[in-house]
């Protein structure tokens, strides 16, 4: 088994619908793997188009026990006198990124875009992240 490190690109965001009354919604997005969760900080008035250029590493093993190689990017609104909402989600399977890079040392996958799916399973969004694996002692 290699360990090594999982990083996470969130660059943007387009086309998120809230639920807000205004129709402006504040995004941030919870990334999971495997366990382990990160929050990125809450884009306030972003509306449809966040920016975040952030940067999230994680802890990752391959193989590794379990074979859910994905990150899952919740997208939500924050609210100040409710719960935050629900807008949608993503998710990047990586098992691939992570063979590669325990061959190679590192592999990468360059920032690109992905759906963001509502609870209904529709369309609201998208997201582009890239993400890299970076074998330790690399």
């Amino acid at each position: 088994m290699a360990i090594g490190i999982l990083e996470v690109n969130l660059v943007n965001g387009k086309g998120f619908r809230g639920k807000d009354i205004l129709g402006k919604i504040d995004p941030y997005v919870l990334i999971q793997y495997k366990g382990q969760e990160q929050k990125s900080s809450v884009a306030k008035n972003a509306s449809e188009s966040p920016v975040w250029n952030e940067k999230f590493k994680f802890q990752a093993e391959y193989p590794g026990s379990g074979g859910d190689y994905k990150i899952i990017l919740k997208v939500m609104d924050k609210d100040t006198f409710s719960a935050d909402d629900f807008i949608g989600q993503a998710t990047i399977y990586i098992k691939d990124l992570l063979a590669f890079g325990v061959e190679n040392g590192k592999s990468e996958i360059w920032p690109q875009k992905y759906s963001v799916v509502g609870a209904n399973l529709k369309y609201n969004g998208e997201i582009k992240v890239g993400v890299s694996f970076t074998l330790e002692g690399h």
